[in-house]
């Protein structure tokens, strides 16, 4: 029904800049889109969110002004333009879609998700 592949990651040094993509094939209409990343023996974590529709986007607020999620309605794609990257970013980085529901920020409210691209910000 709805598959999501991740690109775009990488290694780079601090204060550096990668823009991670999201394919997502299938039905999205009226949906949301969201990133969330994991660090080694940590949980998952929210970093953005945005409305397929209306392009309302939330943010954790460690990465408000560094990071930026937008959206390709046209070619279901959905971006995250990571701008000063911190090492404490290093995670892998997860695109998941919501069909219903209205935590944002709860990866339990998202019904797909993707395979995951490593990003690793060095000091």
């Amino acid at each position: 029904q709805v598959q999501l592949v991740e690109s775009g990651g990488g290694l780079v040094q601090a204060g550096g800049s990668l823009r991670l993509s999201c394919a997502a094939s299938g039905r999205t209409f009226s949906s949301v889109m969201g990133w969330f990343r994991q660090a080694p023996g940590k949980e998952r974590e929210f970093v953005a969110a945005i409305s397929w529709s209306s392009g309302t986007t939330r943010y954790l607020d460690s990465v408000k002004g560094r990071f930026t999620i937008s959206r390709d309605n046209a070619k279901n794609l959905v971006y995250l333009q990571m701008n000063s990257l911190e090492p404490e970013d290093t995670a892998v980085y997860s695109c998941a879609l919501m069909l219903s529901g209205s935590r944002f920020d709860s990866p339990y409210e998202y019904d797909y998700w993707g395979q995951g691209t490593q990003v690793t910000v060095s000091s």
